[in-house]
């Protein structure tokens, strides 16, 4: 029992650890960036979704830690952050 107890706490542990929506990571994004570039930096969106011809990606949790990027042409044009540390 005590094995499978430390298991899930070192799991949830490397998980929580592995975060890369930081206050660094953010300012390390530029305007210009590709997508990819991006998700260099922070990883996968958790969401995208297409309008008008940009496309609007969210790391993170809307209701909580995020950052927001907005693409047009493959190129970072906005981008926001809350929750950060």
């Amino acid at each position: 029992m005590k094995v499978k107890l430390l298991a899930v706490f070192f799991g949830a542990l490397a998980l929580t650890a592995c975060s890369k929506l930081t206050k660094e990571n953010y300012d390390k994004l530029e305007m210009g960036m590709s997508q990819k570039e991006v998700e260099s930096i922070i990883g996968n969106a958790d969401n995208c979704g297409k309008t008008l011809g940009t496309l609007a990606c969210t790391w993170g949790n809307e209701d909580a830690k995020h950052i927001k990027i907005v693409f047009m042409g493959n190129k970072a044009v906005t981008f926001n952050y809350d929750g950060l540390e």
